[in-house]
């Protein structure tokens, strides 16, 4: 399903920046290598997780999900001097083509790529956190939500990826895993009084969402 029309997706992505050297080969590597590229945030999106960085002047980003390492090293191009991404990835296949591309960018000293369960790793981790983005297998999100909200800045933003989910979650029929584990995240997060949020229709849909004023991030466990 097109959540928007594929004219308009298209006249967005060629008035966004143009792709730099080092992402236009991680892109074009990865369409030819990996029969699932549309896993990769891409031109549109990528730029856009940018700009929320560097907006946010995001000094430590949280990435969950690395693929190839396309929209870490998008985001580390609004890292502010002295910026770091830790970026979290289960699949060995992907964190060494990850890697390789990461070390081939002009970033590779402000990512870190740590490989195993990102619960794992985030248990680990002090934080806090600027920029959380979530981008990995859908039915963890709840608990990944509630693994970093505790650890996210008062200022930070956590950006939850593919939340239409090729536009399954408008179907109730659909019982699929990845459909059924988004839908009820979804409905949780705009209920949930410990946030903000805001689902943008920007690619398969892309949630903001930012700790309210005065809550408490442990106040209310996630279902």
């Amino acid at each position: 399903m097109d959540l928007v029309s594929p004219d308009a997706e298209w006249y967005a992505t060629e008035h966004t920046s143009a792709l730099p050297e080092h992402l236009r080969r991680v892109f074009e590597a990865t369409t030819a290598e990996h029969e699932d590229s549309g896993m990769m945030v891409g031109r549109l999106e990528g730029t856009f997780l940018e700009l929320l960085v560097f907006g946010l002047q995001a000094r430590l980003v949280l990435e969950i999900g690395t693929f190839t390492g396309y929209s870490a090293i998008s985001m580390a191009a609004g890292l502010p001097a002295g910026g770091r991404i830790i970026t979290c990835e289960v699949d060995p296949e992907h964190a060494e083509h990850s890697r390789h591309n990461i070390e081939s960018s002009p970033y590779a000293d402000r990512i870190e790529l740590i490989e195993g369960p990102a619960l794992e790793t985030i248990a680990g981790l002090p934080g806090p956190f600027d920029f959380v983005f979530i981008d990995a297998d859908k039915p963890g999100y709840p608990a990944y939500y509630e693994a970093v909200l505790p650890k996210l800045s008062p200022t930070g933003l956590i950006a939850a990826d593919n939340t239409f989910y090729h536009g399954t979650v408008l179907d109730p029929e659909n019982t699929g895993a990845s459909a059924t584990a988004l839908r009820a995240f979804n409905d949780r997060v705009a209920s949930d009084p410990r946030v903000r949020a805001v689902l943008l229709t920007v690619r398969d849909g892309l949630t903001l969402i930012r700790l309210a004023p005065g809550a408490s991030a442990s106040a209310v466990p996630i279902g």
